[in-house]
């Protein structure tokens, strides 16, 4: 984990993880969240990187979502692996940033990536169903960087 500095508090993380914990009981996807003060340059840029440094690509079913958040430069990008982009289309993406901004605009930033959470679960479990054999934990779905 990447823990140098923390936005939220603990019961913020808590809803967070809650939020990705009820999205993946019923998929085999994986969603992780990333959360740091400054982002230099493109925040997609940023967070395919992020992507592939937590190894998110590695799933068997190329399934793994990250949504990224930059706090001071108020950015964020929500990068999905091969196998759900193919199930998607590019606008499932831009629906759920345009609801998450929409949310954010109300002064709500946790509820904002919770409701990012859960829209992007449900598209997993469309397309990815639950898988008994999936061994992935809940521990480490909020990484935060510098």
């Amino acid at each position: 984990m990447f823990f140098k500095k923390k936005f939220f508090s603990k019961a913020e993380e808590q809803q967070i993880i809650d939020a990705i914990k009820i999205a993946e009981r019923s998929t085999s996807g994986e969603i992780r969240f990333y959360v740091e003060s400054k982002c230099e340059g493109d925040a997609y840029e940023r967070a395919v990187a992020l992507f592939h440094h937590l190894q998110l690509h590695e799933k068997h079913h190329r399934n793994g979502v990250l949504i990224y958040l930059a706090t001071k430069e108020r950015k964020f990008a929500i990068v999905g692996d091969e196998g759900i982009h193919t199930k998607v289309t590019d606008t499932f993406w831009e629906d759920v940033r345009t609801n998450m901004i929409e949310i954010f605009k109300q002064g709500n930033l946790v509820k904002g990536i919770c409701e990012g959470v859960k829209q992007v679960g449900e598209k997993l479990k469309d397309s990815f169903p639950f898988d008994p054999n999936n061994k992935q934990g809940y521990t480490d779905k909020i990484n935060h960087g510098k």
